[in-house]
């Protein structure tokens, strides 16, 4: 597996943001979802990385700087022919290594709750982040779970 910067050109790539995104939103209720499209995550405060195994995609994410030696996790998802292989793992350990480079004092998320996030949530957790409090412009739901990471 290969983790390099994400190319928007790419046919696959922009296939996996298009489900990610339909994901999101079916899976979030109305004015839950702060999903990332193609144009938020080439904004430059935001670093996008991909998996790949040669020329097959396997996943992506994303590190954003929030100032002040902050960032946070976005866009994180595995392509379906490719769950439980280990690349979400592989993918947040190289943003969590980048945060660590970037001096980065946290590490925060925001996701969803339900079954669909259950596997992500459960790859937060084993990298040590802590359910908390909303955080940036975020603001609390019964739906939406904020977590952080102290580095």
């Amino acid at each position: 597996m290969r983790i390099r910067s994400g190319d928007f050109e790419n046919a696959q790539v922009l296939a996996l943001l298009r489900l990610h995104v339909e994901g999101m939103h079916s899976s979030s209720p109305p004015g839950t979802c702060h999903v990332l499209d193609v144009s938020d995550l080439k904004h430059p405060s935001i670093s996008f990385f991909t998996a790949w195994n040669d020329d097959e995609l396997l996943g992506m994410g994303a590190l954003k700087d929030l100032g002040e030696r902050t960032g946070e996790i976005k866009s994180m998802r595995t392509g379906p022919n490719h769950l439980r292989k280990g690349v979400g793992e592989a993918l947040l350990r190289h943003l969590l290594s980048l945060a660590k480079t970037r001096e980065y004092r946290l590490v925060s998320l925001e996701t969803g709750t339900g079954a669909e996030f259950d596997a992500a949530l459960a790859l937060y957790r084993r990298h040590g982040f802590q359910k908390g409090r909303a955080f940036g412009e975020y603001e609390e739901t019964e739906f939406n779970q904020f977590f952080h990471l102290v580095m």
